[in-house]
């Protein structure tokens, strides 16, 4: 693929590098490794002078300076520290010579393992998929610096040691650092096998306080995002979008905006596949565009716009609930079970659209010219991006370049299935070469267009029965699911929809971890409801684990039983489970009695453990309720079992952000309609969390020996249901729609 053609810096933390340059190996040792999925053995690279294989992960410069090559996007969830940790670790570097790049948009090269043939970054997958790949490929660069060592000393590699980047002898005295190496070391082949390290050995991977490797650039301003990249002729594009989904320009006096200074020409778009339409102001900066934009006279045909609000959706699904849908997880005879059961708990959740919010809203550069489209941005969905592009203009995937830059958040917001803002931006610049600006265009959304744009996660209910026996114990789990799929419509659905069933629906629900002899999960999934959905930060795991553990802790206290002990009971067969739950309420205290608080407040603790990513989250939150109802979450411990511990203050920052995420979806998050038309516009609206609302966290890690599995985001379904609980505890009520009233009071 010809997909490297851009060669362009984007901070002094972050370079892609085109094919050409990469290629020439600027006289260092320039490994490829390419895996299917792992390492391809007995392939010999080629003379220092010329290319090895086209898939690398290293680079190592006369200089000395190691540069690791990360196929996953740096959206502030350390996977560059993360990648390079591995690959320093097997090579023995020196962490203050490693630097990162990000890897040029190649399906072929640099696939996420877990995805199959395609590249991008989500589901917790980096770390998880690179695990062995990126040890591999620094394991290999090392035994090619040793075998160059050997040749030139005379000497036996296996005597040979390497530490912190330099390449000793010890019998004689010779040492050399990986630059004085590196010319001679690209002239051996890639060795067949390569040797890992026992964990035992490890002197990166698991250390405390090791740097992270975009920290620098962020704190110093040097670093990238797409709203610092400037291309020579530059328009910015501020775009005005029909107030409803589905709506299209019917008229348009652009007279006013185009009198704003600094406004150079306006366009519509109403062709892109993903059915968006609106009209982009083009100007040299910023704020003309956006005063440009505001000055737009727009009439829009809204004749095919969709007009329900929130309460009808939910009415909707509330009789959907009400008949049967498809299983999507089935076990024993829940129909028995629901016969005549000792003790019934019923209950309806009900779970609001969220938008992502990331800090940096969406945004794009794109340069379109014969046959090429260039693009820069926080790429998180290389592959997808590329092909929709291509699609677009009738041009070869080939001939869409992508130059990954830094992200600022994402939540999943900008691996959207559809490429929704990257098409329009595509869209943007081809109506404006129409009208002879043929210039590269950046699209900049505002903080409302982002709140606004859709793609929220989507709303859910849930209706759920339980039957438990005369001593308390589960006998029954019904439950059904009504929401809009992720997944359908996409590239995704042939492959992920199976049956009818979206399993980010019902993740979480239908593969219940507690041992319930009788189980059947239910979904419907309406196809008339046009609110543009996709994945949020831990996808399904979002509703369905806040529905479990609030109906696992209502089935505790039902029965008489501690929250704790009735979930350790039921999960038995569930080791990784225990692992986390017993650390965290061995943490939290769990069996000591809260203090006191103040006279007239009422103190609550509430636990939940969940699994999602491949990874086990225990969390205990503590709350305190005043007088008024008002309440704070005080304190909370998490307990995470996500393999091995690559970089341990990454997974607690990880943690942390999530719990913090999490909350703010708890106690805030929620995008509402009124007839079609979103309510919220910004951050005063549509709230996150308030450093005074950021309760102490605590984060525990179970030492574990398995792979290590994700932390981006399964850190936050415990944290909703942990505070449910821990109000119930308090002031004696459950709740069952999110967001949590901001004020309770005793049942």
């Amino acid at each position: 693929m010809g997909t490297f053609e851009t060669n362009t810096r984007a901070s002094s933390g972050i370079l892609n590098v085109s094919r050409r340059t990469f290629l020439k190996g600027s006289g260092g040792l320039a490994l490829g490794i390419a895996f299917a999925p792992l390492l391809r053995s007995g392939e010999a690279l080629a003379a220092a002078a010329g290319p090895f294989m086209p898939n690398a992960f290293v680079r190592i410069a006369d200089d000395g300076s190691v540069t690791v090559l990360a196929k996953h996007v740096e959206m502030g969830q350390g996977s560059y520290t993360g990648l390079a940790t591995l690959l320093a670790e097997e090579l023995d570097a020196d962490w203050s010579q490693v630097r990162v790049e990000g890897a040029p948009a190649n399906a072929t090269l640099y696939n996420n393992l877990a995805f199959g043939p395609m590249q991008g970054t989500g589901g917790s997958s980096a770390i998880a998929n690179s695990y062995e790949q990126m040890r591999k490929a620094g394991a290999s660069a090392r035994a090619m610096l040793v075998a160059a060592a050997a040749e030139q000393w005379k000497v036996p590699a296996a005597e040979i040691t390497v530490s912190k980047g330099v390449v000793s002898h010890a019998a004689s005295g010779k040492q050399a650092g990986f630059g004085e190496l590196a010319a001679a070391a690209a002239r051996q082949p890639v060795p067949a096998e390569v040797q890992l390290k026992s964990p035992k050995d490890f002197t990166l991977i698991g250390q405390e306080r090791l740097s992270r490797k975009d920290s620098a650039d962020k704190t110093d301003g040097s670093a990238t995002f797409t709203q610092d990249f400037k291309l020579p002729g530059m328009l910015v594009a501020v775009v005005a979008y029909p107030p409803r989904f589905g709506g299209v320009p019917k008229s348009v006096d652009a007279s006013k905006a185009k009198a704003v200074p600094g406004v150079v020409e306006v366009v519509e778009f109403t062709d892109t596949p993903h059915g968006r339409a609106g009209v982009a102001v083009l100007a040299k900066n910023t704020w003309a565009a956006r005063q440009g934009r505001d000055a737009l006279v727009v009439e829009w045909d809204e004749t095919k716009a969709f007009k329900l609000g929130s309460e009808a959706i939910f009415a909707r699904y509330r009789e959907a609930a009400g008949k049967e849908g498809r299983i999507a997880g089935k076990q024993g005879d829940i129909a028995t079970a629901m016969a005549q059961p000792a003790r019934l708990i019923e209950a309806d959740f009900e779970f609001p659209y969220l938008a992502h919010a990331a800090m940096e809203p969406m945004n794009c550069l794109v340069k379109i010219s014969a046959g090429q489209c260039d693009v820069w941005n926080g790429e998180q969905f290389q592959t997808v991006d590329q092909l929709a592009i291509a699609k677009y203009l009738g041009i070869p995937v080939e001939k869409v370049s992508l130059t990954q830059l830094y992200a600022g958040g994402s939540f999943g917001r900008r691996a959207n299935p559809q490429s929704d803002y990257l098409l329009e931006a595509v869209a943007i610049a081809k109506a404006a070469r129409a009208k002879g600006q043929d210039v590269p265009v950046k699209l900049v959304w505002t903080r409302e267009d982002d709140t606004h744009g859709g793609y929220f996660r989507p709303a859910y209910l849930h209706r759920a029965r339980l039957a438990l026996d005369d001593e308390g114990k589960l006998q029954g789990w019904h439950q059904r699911v009504v929401g809009q799929s992720i997944l359908k419509g996409t590239a995704f659905e042939g492959a992920m929809v199976k049956e009818g069933i979206d399993h980010t629906s019902v993740e979480g629900a239908s593969n219940l971890a507690y041992a319930v002899p009788n189980l059947q999960v239910e979904l419907h999934t309406p196809d008339d409801i046009g609110v543009p959905v996709q994945w949020w930060r831990s996808v399904g795991h979002t509703h369905t684990a806040y529905a479990v553990e609030s109906l696992i802790d209502q089935a505790a206290t039902t029965a008489g039983k501690d929250p704790y002990a009735y979930r350790h009971e039921l999960l038995g067969k569930k080791p990784r489970h225990l692992g986390a739950l017993e650390l965290v309420a061995q943490k939290a205290g769990w069996n000591q009695p809260m203090q006191p608080g103040a006279e007239g407040e009422k103190r609550g603790r509430g636990i939940a453990v969940h699994e999602s990513f491949g990874s086990f989250v225990a969390q205990v939150a503590e709350v305190t309720v005043k007088a008024d109802g008002s309440y704070k979450v005080d304190r909370v411990v998490c307990a995470v079992d996500c393999g091995v511990a690559i970089n341990p203050d990454v997974i607690r920052a990880q943690m942390e952000g999530g719990i913090g995420y999490g909350l703010a979806a708890a106690l805030h998050g929620a995008i509402t309609l009124k007839d079609g038309a979103v309510e919220q516009s910004n951050f005063h609206d549509f709230q996150v969390l308030r450093i005074n609302e950021m309760p102490v966290v605590e984060v525990h890690i179970v030492p574990s020996a398995q792979a290590p599995t994700g932390v981006g985001e399964p850190g936050v379904p415990p944290i909703a249901p942990a505070v449910a609980n821990a109000l119930y505890a308090a002031v004696g009520q459950r709740f069952y729609k999110l967001p949590l009233p901001r004020q309770v009071k005793p049942a």
